[in-house]
């Protein structure tokens, strides 16, 4: 009797020892999974934003069969709204109750500007995949924020650069009346040579640009430099092109025509330039892959944005990768700094301030087929460059 107690005894023991593996197996397991909170402006009329930089990231996300760096990824996908308060308590809910490992994304300034500070001093890593206002770049910059995109500023700066390059001496510049275009109009100025012959600021909204156009002819300038993002922009681009204006006086641009605007714009871009940090055409595998799986996947050409996202998810990729699928955050972060990360844009890698360090090129709007337009890169302007506020980061 006691010799099959005790053979009950063992085998209850040793159920309970493979309990005790299996709970910790499991717990193992669930310690393994990479949890990604990718924020975007999702809804509204800026939504097309953040779905091309979502589904740029998914794409990535995709290509490694849901695994980063080997690690099973779940992405939580929020909208921001275009919110700050309301972006700052989605940020918190997936920091605090969701238990991301990695932050991704945010499209616009004023949603970075409310959520940088709450997320690096929860020591949450961070990366940016457009917006990068000034102050994050410079004297608030961080250790636990990255950026795939670059510092605000600097595609104004390329744009002033290239009509110095040109030679132009009297620009007329045109811009909604905001703080955010006033600071692009400002960074457009820090490069270009020339004289500014007129600052015209419409209201923000409007979509008239008669008067506009006239006062420009008037003034016979050598070129127009253009901030003017979404609707605005495309109404500016379509009125250009019936102004009169159009092969007279060169028009310069950015964040006005771009793959997202071009669907809308179409024939009346060809021969406009922008600045870009990115473009369809640039000359490497690991672009030429992203274009053709994306194109493929979603049926729609990808822009700038999606090209931030899916650098955002490769980084995370290749730094899982270095660090064998440890994802402690002191280890991740080495990782993010040092990884072999092969971007869509070719050239890149991370200045003092954790923004990159990159070309930008000048693009023109070009006609593919009787449907597709596209963004050209035709010359590049900065080689291997970085932003005006590294100096003031202490990290």
């Amino acid at each position: 009797m006691r010799h099959r107690i005790s053979r009950i005894l063992l085998k209850a023991a040793g159920t309970t020892a493979a309990l005790a593996l299996a709970c910790q197996a499991t717990i193992a397991q669930e310690a393994k999974e990479l949890k990604v909170g990718l924020m975007a402006t999702l809804s509204g009329p800026a939504a097309v934003y953040g779905e091309h930089m979502r589904d740029g990231f998914m794409l990535a996300v995709n290509q490694s069969n849901g695994a980063l760096g080997g690690v099973p990824t779940n992405v939580l996908v929020v909208d921001d709204k275009l919110d700050p308060d309301y972006a700052v308590e989605q940020a918190t809910k997936l920091i605090e109750q969701n238990g991301i490992d990695v932050l991704v994304g945010v499209n616009f300034s004023r949603v970075m500007l409310a959520v940088h500070d709450p997320v690096v001093r929860s020591k949450t890593p961070f990366i940016g995949t457009h917006s990068g206002p000034a102050p994050i770049a410079g004297r608030n910059c961080n250790r636990y924020f990255f950026s795939t995109a670059s510092q605000d500023d600097q595609v104004h700066e390329t744009m002033g650069r290239y009509a110095s390059l040109k030679g132009y001496q009297q620009v007329v510049t045109i811009a909604p009346d905001y703080e955010a275009a006033r600071d692009a109009v400002a960074a457009f100025r820090r490069h270009f040579k020339g004289q500014i012959a007129r600052e015209i600021f419409p209201k923000l909204g409007d979509t008239d640009f008669s008067d506009e156009f006239e006062q420009i002819a008037e003034l016979e300038p050598d070129a127009i430099f253009a901030y003017m993002p979404g609707g605005m922009g495309v109404e500016l681009v379509s009125q250009f092109h019936t102004s009169g204006l159009k092969g007279i006086v060169p028009f310069l641009s950015s964040r006005t025509i771009n793959a997202v605007t071009l669907p809308y714009t179409s024939e009346m871009a060809e021969g406009l330039f922008s600045a870009t940090l990115w473009a369809p055409n640039l000359d490497n595998p690991a672009n030429k892959r992203f274009v053709r799986e994306f194109g493929r996947t979603y049926g729609y050409a990808p822009s700038v944005y999606a090209a931030q996202g899916y650098d955002a998810a490769k980084l995370i990729h290749f730094s899982l990768e270095l660090t064998g699928g440890v994802k402690e955050k002191e280890a991740l972060l080495s990782a993010i700094s040092a990884a072999p990360f092969e971007s869509v844009r070719g050239d890149f890698r991370f200045n003092s301030n954790q923004f990159p360090i990159q070309d930008f090129y000048l693009v023109e709007g070009v006609r593919r087929t009787s449907k597709l337009y596209e963004m050209e890169a035709v010359a590049r302007v900065f080689d291997d460059v970085g932003d005006a506020f590294s100096g003031s980061c202490r990290i």
